[in-house]
């Protein structure tokens, strides 16, 4: 896909966290994998070689910084730090899947505001430029003082309904107020009209449905989130549309967290489909049968071959995907 500058070479390492993934970007990008290891010495600190020489290249490093979260944003840390004192040109740093989003903001005295921090980290290791996708707060673009490319996942989930006709007689359903804008633009895609689903959160990872906002009788609901993780509020969700009259729920997400007890509530309940994108690397215990996975890595080499070039990034953000490939 991408043509080579001859001055400035592009280069792409991967870190731990998604080696599938970051495999299947080289291989449409058609360059491969730069040669570094990450080690770990005996009291469990990183240890980080880059074993190529990396003098004047655009360097793109790719690391969700998924579970195990601290382990992984300290990899990354870590790489940028090698990257800068070894003389790259510059360092593109792509977050499939960027951690300690859901603290960006003080809900309460006295907390802190982890997104933030996170960014600051990243822009002092030496990063000059973020590539991420779904954000959990579009707001996390404006903690960086670098520029901040973020990529949406309602394009490919998008083409997965569409492709399927699981658009006919379809609502698109946010899970909560703060999705509503995810949820329209998914909903512009398959030409559905959406639903808001009204809950509290008590507490981290508890929440309780208080009403459906929205016609859901007799309509296929498809509820889209930009990550689960304990799948308490999308299995709430579900069964609260199946109880208002829906025909039957599809669930989407671009991130797949699901920790806890998220693969035996979403095996009891009534989601006929759960589609998700591989911006996390998941286990084979948690790929459970409902669930379909699509992959990110040709909208990721897309964004890469356009930041290389120079090109705008933009076209990839709210139109579907295939149009541009």
């Amino acid at each position: 896909m991408s043509t080579q500058k001859a001055n400035c070479p592009m280069k792409i390492f991967a870190l731990n966290s998604n080696q599938p993934l970051a495999k299947k970007i080289s291989q449409t990008l058609g360059i491969p994998l730069g040669k570094c290891s990450v080690k770990r010495f005996s009291d469990g600190e990183i240890q980080i070689n880059i074993e190529e020489s990396i003098r004047g290249s655009e360097i793109f490093v790719i690391q969700s910084t998924s579970a195990p979260v601290n382990d992984n944003l300290m990899e990354l840390l870590i790489m940028i730090d090698a990257l800068r004192r070894a003389s790259a040109l510059t360092i593109n740093v792509v977050i499939p899947y960027y951690g300690y989003a859901r603290q960006d903001r003080k809900a309460r005295s006295r907390e802190p505001i982890t997104a933030k921090l996170v960014a600051n980290m990243l822009t002092s290791a030496g990063a000059d430029r973020i590539l991420a996708m779904d954000l959990h707060a579009v707001q996390i673009q404006g903690f960086f003082d670098i520029p901040v490319d973020h990529l949406m996942g309602a394009p490919l989930l998008a083409d997965y309904f569409l492709d399927n006709r699981l658009d006919e007689n379809a609502v698109v359903v946010s899970p909560d107020h703060g999705g509503v804008v995810r949820a329209r633009r998914l909903a512009e895609f398959l030409k559905a009209p959406i639903a808001i689903i009204d809950k509290r959160r008590p507490k981290p990872n508890v929440s309780e449905v208080m009403n459906i906002i929205g016609d859901v009788r007799g309509k296929r609901a498809i509820i889209i989130d930009d990550m689960i993780d304990t799948a308490g509020t999308i299995s709430l969700a579900a069964q609260a549309l199946i109880d208002a009259g829906a025909k039957e729920v599809y669930a989407s997400c671009t991130h797949p967290v699901l920790s806890g007890p998220a693969i035996s509530r979403l095996e009891a309940s009534p989601i006929k489909q759960l589609i998700v994108t591989d911006t996390i690397q998941l286990p084979e215990d948690k790929k459970l049968d409902k669930l379909v996975e699509i992959s990110v890595a040709p909208l990721m080499a897309a964004a890469i071959d356009r930041i290389y070039n120079n090109e705008p990034v933009s076209p990839l953000f709210n139109t579907r995907f295939r149009r541009h490939q």
